[in-house]
């Protein structure tokens, strides 16, 4: 008879232990990647004393690594692409060898507010020191190229005398803040938000402890729902509570990228004094308890998605502001997008127009013709939006059609056709360093084709079909949350040729229609075919549409045939 074995006792699984995200509130200081060992070796905001005095006296050549590919970032400065490269070679190129020896130079425009006697100045900027380059960002920003080291204390100069800067407008720190272009004079809005944003700058903006966050951080305070508030780090969105008036409900983990998510609602209502304060909060939050570790996963939307909303509103209540928030309902969907273009009432008598750039587009010439135009016509306030449109305020009825006619000449329509005033395009292949196709260019030929091949059905749109082009992956120009979003990548054409083209992502949108679409599996378009390819979509949209039924409705449910 055989002896029985002896049975040894199974060990108990170690648990595996999870890596750690680098966060500093559970005590992660030490920096897990280049760029937190850069930002914990010098303090980015550090990095315009040597512009100032050495970078600007001795040139290009003089400048460290690691200021000009990280710390020059907080101050608004990238270097441009170096003309020549095309977008197959992207990716496999070393930064050295795509930077140019010229900057782009983004101006802070809280808001988008603007005097004319600014909107002088960045045009005279532009002229003098930018080859005549200024492009409306969909961040209510202006966007220089071609700036010489050599110049950007004195551009600093003459912006800070007018009021404006620079500071943060990139970088690991809390960027540009959007605002409605129309705050205060908007019959829709709940409640003005200037004072919040004017309040956020004054007491935060440029302070050495918001300005080294785990990744960029971006804000929107409006008093409607006019500023894709359900794709940024936090909003501030007007509401009207039923026990306590005017306030604000709060958002928080929006984000587009290569992983988009939307913002979610803490449920709480905020009055219009208490802002600065949640804010305040909210970063601080993303600050201590953001993830540091891998550069993909350091915005706040993964916190937000990891922790959910209701974790994420108790520690920001505990921790940070000490008390708790009130409850509050949700803002109202507007019926059709806000886009600020054409002619609309103020509420004191007055009117702001709206005008149409083709994706941004615009020069220092232009900025300043429409500072003086705007004067002609008794007004001295202009904005920036969130679509790449500028707006003049506070024009009398009697001289709307004068300033309109004057904006025509420029080139800026405020009868815009539905692809003028739907279309948005990132800088594209011309400039940036991450582009892999061309864009403004292309958005300016397309709008030009659709004008002409889809001029008979024009009028059938009941809001314009938004088209928005990206250079590559990163979404600067929202391509998961547009009705036809075009994504930049290098595809092969009928021939076997890689030609530059865009994968097809359609029916995103924000408001009503919130969500990122439907993207094509595996379909892709060249940027030769791109015209036929969005005349034919558009046309089978109006063809098939229910009544009242919007783009994003109709690509939902469409056969696939007939979005291709």
């Amino acid at each position: 008879m055989a002896t029985p074995t002896r049975q040894t006792p199974a060990r108990p699984a170690r648990a595996k232990q999870k890596r750690g995200e680098g966060q500093w509130a559970l005590g992660y200081r030490e920096p897990l990647n280049p760029n937190e060992r850069s930002k914990k070796d010098d303090h980015p905001l550090n990095v315009r004393a040597r512009i100032e005095n050495i970078y600007a006296h001795r040139g290009f050549d003089a400048i460290d690594p690691g200021d000009l590919r990280g710390r020059f970032r907080w101050f608004g400065l990238y270097t441009q692409r170096k003309p020549g490269i095309d977008g197959g070679r992207t990716a496999t190129l070393e930064p050295e060898e795509l930077d140019d020896r010229y900057f782009m130079l983004r101006v802070r425009l809280d808001g988008g507010a603007l005097t004319t006697a600014q909107l002088t100045v960045l045009g005279e900027i532009s002229q003098q020191y930018a080859r005549d380059t200024a492009d409306i960002t969909d961040r209510q920003n202006i966007q220089y190229h071609w700036i010489r080291i050599e110049d950007v204390p004195t551009i600093w100069a003459k912006l800070e005398n007018a009021g404006m800067t620079t500071m943060e407008a990139c970088g690991d720190s809390p960027r540009v803040i959007l605002g409605s272009p129309v705050a205060g004079i908007a019959a829709a809005e709940v409640l003005d938000g200037t004072p919040a944003i004017e309040e956020i700058k004054r007491r935060y903006i440029g302070k050495p402890e918001f300005a080294n966050l785990p990744r960029k951080f971006k804000t929107a305070i409006s008093g409607q729902p006019d500023v894709a508030h359900e794709i940024h780090d936090v909003a501030f969105v007007g509401v009207d509570h039923p026990e306590h008036g005017p306030g604000f409900d709060v958002w928080v983990g929006g984000g587009l990228s290569t992983n988009p998510m939307l913002g979610q609602r803490l449920g709480a209502w905020v009055p219009l004094a208490e802002v600065p304060d949640v804010w305040e909060g909210v970063i601080s939050i993303f600050r201590d308890y953001g993830y540091r570790r891998l550069r993909s996963r350091a915005r706040i939307k993964f916190l937000v998605k990891d922790w959910g909303a209701e974790k994420f509103r108790q520690v920001l209540q505990d921790e940070y502001l000490k008390r708790e928030l009130l409850d509050g309902p949700p803002p109202i969907d507007p019926a059709v997008p806000i886009d600020h273009v054409g002619v609309h009432p103020q509420v004191d008598g007055n009117f702001y127009v709206g005008a149409a750039p083709v994706a941004g587009r615009s020069s220092g010439g232009t900025l300043v013709a429409v500072a003086k135009a705007a004067e002609r016509a008794g007004s001295t306030r202009v904005r920036l939006t969130p679509q790449q449109k500028i707006v003049v305020l506070d024009v009398p009825q009697a001289q709307v059609a004068t300033l309109e006619a004057e904006l025509a000449e420029l080139g800026l329509e405020t009868k815009p056709s539905p692809w003028r005033r739907g279309v948005m395009a990132c800088t594209g292949l011309e400039f940036c360093k991450l582009a892999i196709v061309e864009t403004k260019a292309r958005a300016q030929q397309l709008v030009a084709d659709l004008e002409k091949s889809l001029a008979d059905i024009q009028g059938d749109l009941d809001t314009p079909v938004t088209v928005h082009l990206n250079g590559c992956p990163n979404s600067c120009a929202r391509i998961q949350t547009a009705d036809i979003g075009l994504k930049g990548q290098i595809v092969t054409d009928a021939d076997g040729n890689q030609v530059e083209g865009f994968q097809v992502h359609l029916g995103g949108g924000l408001g009503l229609d919130a969500g990122f679409g439907r993207k094509l599996r595996g379909h892709k378009v060249t940027s030769g075919e791109l015209t036929g390819y969005v005349e034919r979509v558009v046309r089978n949209y109006v063809a098939g549409r229910e009544p009242g039924e919007r783009f994003p409705q109709w690509a939902a449910r469409a056969e696939e045939s007939a979005l291709q």
